[in-house]
């Protein structure tokens, strides 16, 4: 298994990775009208994000196993203050969970943001996986609601950790 940067070259490799992964994962926890009005809004990957340099594919010969990342822009855009940085769009597909994948791309992403001077970092969780990222520190802000597109929003969780 390996671990490497994304580039624009692994948009149908993340595609399906998001795709197989979000419909099984976030079932148990949203209802299913969110999931058919969000689910092909966020199943897609984005292009600035698989070229920003800090977005992270776990592979192995088989595929895509899992995929996240960090940046120092909000998701929904615009720059907050340099020391706060935003895990990003984290995915483990079904068959790969439980195996430290989505821990070995956040610790990676730790390491990259403290070179960088962050701080703090901060993440949109989904319901589902808040457990996790409590688990890697990151204490609980609040219910937030996440635009997707005017009139679609998507219910998450704000947290935050130190770095």
């Amino acid at each position: 298994m390996t671990i490497r940067a994304t580039n624009t070259g692994d948009l149908a490799r993340v595609d399906a990775l998001l795709a197989a992964s979000y419909p099984v994962l976030l079932k148990p926890d949203y209802a299913p009208s969110t999931l058919v009005t969000c689910l092909p809004l966020i199943t897609r990957a984005q292009p600035e994000l698989l070229r920003s340099g800090t977005y992270y594919i776990a592979e192995d010969d088989d595929g895509p196993l899992a995929a996240g990342g960090w940046t120092h822009g909000a998701p929904q855009g615009g720059v907050g203050p340099r020391d706060v940085g935003h895990i990003r769009h984290v995915v483990t597909h079904p068959k790969a969970l439980r195996r430290g994948l989505a821990r070995a791309l956040l610790e990676r992403s730790f390491r990259a943001a403290r070179m960088s001077g962050v701080r703090w970092m901060m993440c949109q969780s989904t319901r589902t996986a808040e457990p996790f990222y409590a688990s890697m520190g990151f204490q609980r802000r609040g219910e937030i609601e996440i635009r997707l597109r005017p009139g679609i929003g998507f219910p998450a969780v704000e947290m935050i950790r130190p770095l």
